[in-house]
């Protein structure tokens, strides 16, 4: 298994990479999957607008969107906009760093098949991030 961490065009670094991979794994494991390579691309609002644009046909702010990998093991990219986590974080009142294990979560649970287009999908996929947040604490 692989886990990366990236940054385009933001100047970010995420703390704690050790204690976030091992949930990763926890986490994927957990899900019956078998692990591949992730990569987390931690970037501005603008980027990832462009990204939702070209590749989503979606012209509106996001946090994150999640590339899934056709290969036998979970494998992705991850791309998560910082100032969307931040603002998010503000709106929901928790920290950026709670926030942002969320939305690090979601994307991992975006690859192993979880949706979130129906209030039933979003329910359960937000279930399960606040399984693996508290286990990460």
């Amino acid at each position: 298994m692989s886990v990366r961490f990236h940054s385009h065009n933001i100047g970010f670094s995420l703390k704690n990479k050790i204690a976030v991979k091992k949930l990763i794994l926890f986490l994927i494991r957990s899900e019956r999957k078998k692990a591949g390579a992730i990569n987390y691309v931690f970037c501005s609002d603008k980027f990832l607008f462009e990204l939702n644009k070209k590749f989503l046909k979606h012209s509106t702010l996001t946090d994150i969107i999640t590339f899934q990998y056709p290969y036998k093991n979970l494998s992705g990219e991850i791309f998560i906009s910082i100032p969307r986590v931040k603002e998010n974080a503000k709106k929901f009142k928790v920290s950026f760093d709670s926030e942002l294990r969320r939305v690090m979560i979601h994307g991992v649970l975006h690859l192993c098949g979880y949706k979130d287009k129906s209030q039933s999908q979003k329910k359960k996929i937000r279930a399960k991030e606040n399984r693996y947040v508290v286990s990460l604490k």
